[in-house]
């Protein structure tokens, strides 16, 4: 789903366990959104499948007489009237277990998960931009020149600027794919490394940078005005936070 929504909101509304300002809200998105219109779409039709399909088999007759003598030469060591009542709560409390399992754990993943999974997908997008020939789409020093490039390309403003003169030159950019996602790439030289910044529209709140490491590589990740932005190279540290600095200026 190319949406900047979370997967949980979606399901949310589909399991009508929104709040009742989140429904209208996500019903006004679903207007202008094909993407979340498609995603209920096949949830309905998944759901329906499973509705209609057999999914089970009856045990045959032999195999449940076999069950009930097996069963019945367990001799309880308690009473029967005591015993069924131990069962039945051990069992609604293993279901109530499995049901918070189910229910909570994957709509709260831990942060340390998504930013490890945040951290392949954009150190696996820097590394693609280093093989020959897929560094830029359009190669250009002048801020105006990359600009027009990405003109009908995206649909959202983002800045465009070359800061030669603190060490970090304009090489040009391109458009790329991170985590399924269409992002924009602006691409810097810094002595002998390159360096990609990562630019797209998100719906989440302005955060101050995030820093991390995967395979040798360093990332600094801020959003601001609604932009996402994230910078990836193994330049050191801490020329990395001098750019993301320039950037967020």
């Amino acid at each position: 789903m190319d949406c900047d929504l979370t997967c949980s909101t979606l399901h949310g509304y589909f399991d009508n366990e929104l709040s009742a300002a989140s429904d209208a809200e996500f019903k006004r998105h679903l207007e202008h959104c094909s993407d979340c219109v498609a995603e209920l779409d096949a949830c309905d039709f998944v759901r329906d499948s499973l509705q209609r399909s057999h999914i089970y088999e009856q045990a045959p007759a032999l195999l449940r007489r076999k069950i009930r003598v097996d069963l019945r030469s367990f001799a309880p060591t308690t009473a029967p009237s005591q015993l069924l009542p131990r069962r039945w709560l051990a069992a609604a409390a293993l279901l109530f277990a499995a049901f918070v399992v189910w229910r909570v754990i994957p709509s709260y993943p831990r942060e340390e998960d998504y930013q490890a999974e945040f951290a392949v997908g954009i150190v696996d997008a820097h590394l693609r931009s280093l093989l020959p020939g897929e560094v830029t789409n359009v190669n250009s020093a002048d801020p105006q020149t990359v600009r027009a490039w990405f003109e009908g390309k995206v649909k959202f403003a983002f800045p465009v600027r070359d800061f030669a003169d603190h060490g970090f030159s304009l090489q040009g950019g391109r458009l790329d794919i991170v985590q399924g996602r269409t992002v924009v790439a602006l691409v810097y030289a810094s002595g002998e490394h390159l360096v990609n910044v990562f630019i797209w529209p998100t719906r989440e709140a302005d955060v101050f940078p995030r820093a991390g490491s995967r395979q040798g590589y360093q990332w600094i990740d801020w959003r601001k005005d609604k932009v996402e932005f994230c910078t990836v190279s193994n330049t050191p540290s801490a020329e990395l936070q001098q750019l993301q600095r320039l950037l967020a200026e």
